[in-house]
């Protein structure tokens, strides 16, 4: 009964939210269309998104405008759900928040690594990072180095791990993603003996056990199969811990002397069914299906819990992604059989 009145707000909320997500049939029609103005006229008549595209005017259709919107609304139904939850809910939250964080600074790495003459476009996000985060914008945007960067970070979480890198060298914008990859996953996995109610503390081992088993897969084949990189190298790239993949079983596929045999390693695991990469499937994609499946199904095993809230804000990125990704396709002229194979399918279905 107590979860049932824990949640009962939040998840009230979040199922009005959940009913305006896209549905499959919408990601078909919008497929069919032939322009970007197309499918912003769609999204305006059709869809949730109405209300925030009117302040996008016919000059601004470009991807950068469009995106900029999209993850608007994503901040937008963070903050909503934010405001419902308690204090040991917003706790959850905060690991999604991070997620923003790594994604921010990673946008501001590459200005500054690539040497981009365009300035920072990220003001748009000052009012949810002034209110959720400890990143400043107003001191990201004056860096024009890696060491001014990095100590703009000063007095947050990332200064430390990022500023261990300043003293190697050649240091490359993936050491850079990768240093704050396992950073996050590492910490994140550390929290987990702190979490005291035991049926938040299962789902939260199983949602980020997987994922760190199905990004050390990846990691893995990547690797093998695009760097060539040795053993001991992936060994230093992936995150050091493991759900359903025993510590044998990660050596044995670190270890395959080949792409097909690290295939062959694969195919012992757990995730064997669904992650193949033999199948004519992008290991992303395979991935994402992987984690859509675990979301929707504990949100039906307990969905007074925190499971409502992470299903929610998982789907809510999955069709920003599609959504970015159909409108690419159809400014290439894909056919729609195309642009559909691009999207994929576990749209709100």
């Amino acid at each position: 009964m107590g979860d049932v009145l824990n949640y009962s707000g939040v998840v009230t909320k979040i199922r009005a939210m959940q009913s305006k997500l896209l549905k499959p049939e919408q990601f078909e029609e919008i497929a069919n269309l032939h322009s970007v103005p197309e499918v912003v006229s769609y999204l305006k008549e059709k869809t949730s998104y109405t209300g925030i595209l009117e302040t996008l005017d016919e000059d601004h259709l470009h991807r950068g405008d469009i995106e900029k919107i999209m993850v608007q609304t994503l901040y937008d139904d963070f903050s909503k759900i934010y405001s419902f939850c308690g204090l040991e809910q917003r706790k959850f939250l905060k690991l999604y928040l991070r997620h923003y964080e790594v994604d921010l600074i990673n946008y501001c790495l590459r200005i500054v690594i690539n040497h981009y003459q365009e300035p920072f476009d990220i003001n748009y996000k000052k009012a949810f990072f002034d209110k959720y985060s400890k990143i400043s914008i107003e001191k990201l945007i004056t860096s024009r180095t890696t060491d001014q960067l990095i100590e703009n970070l000063k007095g947050t979480e990332y200064y430390t791990p990022l500023k261990s890198l300043q003293d190697s060298r050649s240091v490359t914008l993936f050491d850079y993603d990768l240093t704050l990859n396992l950073y996050c996953y590492m910490v994140a996995w550390k929290t987990r003996a702190k979490i005291k109610n035991k049926k938040e503390r299962d789902l939260f081992v199983n949602e980020w056990g997987t994922m760190i088993d199905l990004l050390n897969l990846e990691w893995i084949y990547r690797a093998k199969k695009y760097y060539n990189m040795k053993a001991i190298d992936i060994f230093a790239i992936i995150i050091p811990n493991h759900y359903r993949i025993p510590t044998d079983m990660i050596k044995e596929i670190v270890e395959a002397p080949t792409v097909d045999d690290c295939i062959k390693a694969i195919g012992k695991s757990f995730y064997a069914n669904r992650f193949d990469p033999g199948k004519n499937k992008a290991f992303e994609q395979m991935y994402n299906e992987i984690l859509y499946h675990m979301y929707a199904s504990n949100r039906r095993k307990d969905p007074y819990s925190i499971a409502t809230v992470n299903a929610y804000l998982f789907f809510k990125e999955e069709e920003l992604k599609k959504l970015t990704t159909a409108m690419e396709c159809i400014r290439y002229s894909l056919s729609p059989s195309e642009t559909l194979a691009y999207v994929g399918g576990n749209v709100n279905d």
